[in-house]
């Protein structure tokens, strides 16, 4: 009865404002997981994470000495991770910026014929064994990388596609970046990531496509030009094995659209 008597006394002091006060901490907590999923930065905050802990133990052992040293350690860890993972840090903060894509999922607006158009292209490239690297910008902006390649600011078409993608071509060699419904710009260079999870059978293509996620919010498709298979790439994380049916899916999925009229609709709607 008394540890009954107890554990509703501390319930009752519990306060609404004590509430709300492990509600945020829990949520912002969860969103840094979330943002560092994936990245080379996971690693290290799971081995803080531990080592704060084990600090807080010998705090509560009165362990001095392994104490200080775990205070020490993590001062010269904290700049350690700044130095280190800053382009990590970089995207996350990027991220939180965005503010209400994070909230509430919201994604950058493709139209139903884009995503179909890039679909086309990319199972016909599939079909061919012929390489490609399409990034997809969201919120994150990526001026930098367009300065890199050849400004075209053509509508999406899958003809456009295929033929950027032949081999030989002025244009073939780099990444194809879409904004608004338009190929913004082709033969662009994409930083390279660092991670080491990545397959050791998938190239420089590939790797150039996580190196972009890790840096924004930009979906990037891939298609291997050793064995055609199709890959999605999105926040680092690798995706692969689709068909058209499965990429139209998730592309919908990963990228709200407005429906296109059809000119029939249009003429209705004259009338």
């Amino acid at each position: 009865m008394n540890y009954l008597s107890n554990f509703m006394n501390s319930i009752s002091l519990i306060r609404v404002t004590d509430i709300i006060d492990i509600a945020i901490i829990s949520f912002a907590v969860y969103k840094l997981f979330s943002l560092l999923r994936n990245t080379r930065a996971e690693q290290v905050l799971n081995g803080l994470i531990i080592v704060l802990l084990f600090a807080s133990l010998a705090d509560i052992l009165n362990l001095n000495t392994v104490g200080w040293v775990m205070n020490q350690f993590l001062t010269v860890a904290l700049v350690f991770i700044i130095v280190v993972f800053q382009p990590e840090l970089r995207s996350a903060l990027e991220r939180i910026g965005r503010g209400k894509s994070i909230l509430t999922g919201e994604r950058a607006k493709r139209s139903e014929k884009t995503i179909n158009e890039l679909v086309n292209a990319a199972s016909s490239l599939s079909r061919q064994k012929i390489g490609a690297l399409v990034v997809l910008q969201r919120e994150v902006g990526l001026n930098d990388i367009v300065e890199s390649g050849t400004e075209l600011h053509a509508d999406v078409s899958s003809e456009l596609l295929i033929n950027i993608f032949i081999p030989n071509t002025p244009l073939h060699d780099g990444a194809v970046i879409i904004n608004d419904n338009q190929i913004i710009a082709a033969a662009c260079y994409l930083p390279l990531s660092n991670s080491n999870t990545i397959s050791k059978e998938l190239g420089t293509r590939h790797r150039a496509a996580v190196g972009i996620s890790e840096r924004s919010d930009s979906i990037v498709l891939v298609v291997s030009e050793e064995t055609g298979n199709i890959s999605v790439i999105e926040a680092g994380r690798i995706d692969r094995y689709f068909d058209s049916e499965s990429l139209s899916l998730r592309l919908k999925k990963d990228l709200t659209f407005e429906p296109i009229k059809d000119n029939k609709e249009g003429e209705n709607d004259e009338k």
